[in-house]
């Protein structure tokens, strides 16, 4: 696997995070109209792109500012071909890696209720449930998670 740092103009994160929305779609037909407000992605300067031995793009995620001290993540998604290979992972320790040498100490992130796997995830990799935090807190199926990094 290849670890890549980019940002939002990389045209394998824009074809990924559509195959994202897409699933998302699958998911919460009723609701995924309120949450699409939530995840643009033109602004966003850090990105990571997980490639395959064959250099295919399988997997991604990216952060912005959330605070002085934290980022936000965002988008992280695996192409369903690739899942239960670790990928999801390696984009998380990654985008951490890159928040704490940006100087940040925490990172928050909201996933949903039917997201089982992103749950999973995020609870193995020492993230704690939060109250939902601003656009998410009166959102029914948001599930918000913070991490402190670096201890």
């Amino acid at each position: 696997m290849i670890i890549k740092r980019t940002d939002h103009n990389s045209i394998d994160f824009q074809a990924l995070i559509k195959l994202l929305d897409l699933d998302l779609r699958g998911r919460y037909p009723d609701d995924q109209d309120d949450y699409d407000q939530y995840n643009k992605v033109d602004t966003i300067d850090h990105v990571v792109v997980v490639y395959d031995e064959e250099d295919r793009a399988v997997g991604c995620g990216c952060f912005k500012t959330f605070d002085a001290d934290s980022v936000e993540i965002k988008r992280m998604f695996v192409h369903p071909s690739s899942r239960g290979k670790g990928i999801s992972k390696l984009v998380l320790q990654e985008l951490e890696k890159w928040t704490l040498e940006l100087g940040y100490k925490k990172t928050v992130l909201e996933t949903g209720t039917k997201q089982h796997e992103a749950i999973g995830l995020y609870t193995k990799l020492n993230y704690s449930r939060i109250p939902n935090y601003g656009q998410y807190a009166n959102m029914p199926y948001s599930v918000c998670f913070e991490k402190v990094l670096g201890y």
